[in-house]
């Protein structure tokens, strides 16, 4: 049985209500909405409860910043226009302080605005109105990649790939290029780790798409080329003449080696 809890503070004229909802255990996988539009937030709420998710809903941008930092959630679906805080800033200091899936949401149609997104950190970006069945796909998806690559099954020694002063170690999930640390959202160490393994071969942006974000015929392609950006900005010395990820004009992208 689905128990509820709700807090409500107010800010001048803004309410910002949290919504915590799900069956009692830690077994459940917690997903926080930050969403002003209450309608919107419960029909997505309804829906992921029905696949077993536990849900908590933020009104506002600042709540839904503080809940994400401080409570134990293991993705977060992140609307773009919000009173406070706006989606692209909460997206940035989520991405500040955790690693876990971001999926921003918006009626905003504009690549710009897909761009910037995924250039904070987001994982994903889709635009309103969507199916709901669609939204809990592309959670399940996320959640089950992400899942896989932290799980708690360790090997005894770190899994690691080394190229060319690039060092990948896939079981701590760290990057560290000519022997200095980078940071790397979940994503973009996906993405990198898979081309590193895979060092010569071209790959189109649709099978990086769906290698890396688990899904085919849903979603943005675009997301390939900004987390390609996002990663040759952290381990080139010119991003204009990159000499690990390269380019393959009309076809897609390799590592070379």
């Amino acid at each position: 049985m689905c128990r509820a809890y709700c807090a409500a503070r107010v800010s001048g004229n803004a309410e910002s209500v949290v919504i915590n909802c799900g069956k009692a255990g830690n077994d459940m996988s917690r997903i926080l909405i930050i969403e002003d539009e209450v309608a919107i937030a419960d029909l997505e709420k309804d829906y992921l409860e029905l696949s077993d998710f536990q849900v908590s809903i933020c009104n506002t941008g600042d709540e839904g910043l503080t809940e994400a930092l401080n409570g134990n959630y293991d993705l977060v679906i992140l609307d773009l226009m919000l009173p406070g805080m706006d989606g692209f800033e909460v997206c940035r200091k989520i991405r500040e302080g955790k690693n876990i899936p971001i999926l921003m949401v918006s009626a905003k149609k504009d690549d710009i605005d897909k761009i910037r997104g995924l250039g904070l950190g987001a994982d994903d970006y889709m635009t309103k109105p969507f199916s709901p069945s669609e939204l809990v796909a592309r959670v399940k998806a996320h959640m089950a990649r992400y899942e896989r690559l932290v799980g708690t099954n360790q090997k005894p020694q770190n899994d690691i790939v080394e190229i060319r002063g690039i060092r990948i170690d896939k079981t701590a999930r760290r990057v560290y290029v000519d022997g200095v640390e980078r940071t790397f959202t979940t994503k973009e160490f996906d993405l990198l780790t898979f081309l590193a393994e895979n060092p010569n071969h071209v790959f189109t942006k649709e099978e990086l798409f769906r290698e890396i974000w688990d899904m085919d015929s849903i979603g943005d392609i675009a997301t390939v080329t900004v987390h390609i950006k996002k990663i040759r900005e952290k381990i080139e010395a010119d991003t204009a003449k990159p000499q690990y990820i390269e380019t393959i004009w009309g076809v897609g992208y390799r590592f070379k080696v």
